[in-house]
């Protein structure tokens, strides 16, 4: 009988490779990766695996002895090392559909959080559509409101008065000045009156 784990690591070489044979082709097994004792006289063999998509795990080959018996196989299977790509844990279906619907209510209490803020921006905006919120500083000397400055919607008022007055006043040069025209017809009416009055 086989007393150390080291022996037995060593007279189940074969037997373990046998095994792997079995349920896998000769070229998904590479070298001997060691072993590891388990409790009970088991001990499990490992050889480096060469299977596609499965970097970092090992083939593992359990084998063990009873009494007087020849060396058996328990177990045969591919388990990641320490540097192995894993999935990530499962969680169940119930779990992740509570963490989905919990971030679904967080980003509503979000967006009305951010529409209560703009409602009150909108509010203080049209505060100053009431004259009673006005303060005196909003208003001339005369109490008349006034609007940026002097400017309403971008518009120089004090602009558009001088272009009123500057438009009357050509205005009125115009008016001032006589029409050629009617001097014209002025003149011929007094000589018809002339020539009338000679007549008599």
């Amino acid at each position: 009988m086989i007393s150390t784990p080291d022996e037995l690591a060593a007279a189940t070489r074969d037997l373990a490779l046998a095994a792997l044979h079995e349920v896998t082709p000769a070229s998904t097994v590479g070298p001997s990766a060691g072993y590891t004792a388990e409790d009970d006289g088991v001990v499990s063999l490992r050889f480096e695996n060469r299977l596609p998509g499965y970097p970092g795990w090992y083939w593992t080959v359990s084998v063990a002895q009873l009494d007087d018996a020849d060396p058996t196989v328990l177990e045969v299977e591919l388990m990641p090392g320490d540097r192995s790509l894993l999935a990530p844990d499962w969680v169940p279906w119930a779990e992740r559909l509570a963490e989905y619907r919990a971030h679904q209510a967080e980003l509503a209490a979000q967006g009305a959080d951010e529409d209560e803020h703009d409602d009150e921006s909108d509010g203080d905006e049209g505060a100053l559509d009431d004259v009673d919120d006005l303060a005196a500083a909003d208003f001339d000397d005369d109490g008349s409101p006034h609007l940026h400055g002097g400017d309403l919607d971008g518009v120089d008022i004090d602009e558009l008065d001088e272009d009123a007055d500057d438009s009357d006043d050509s205005d009125d040069e115009s008016d001032d000045e006589p029409n050629d025209d009617e001097s014209d017809e002025d003149s011929d009416e007094h000589a018809q009156d002339r020539a009338s009055d000679t007549e008599s």
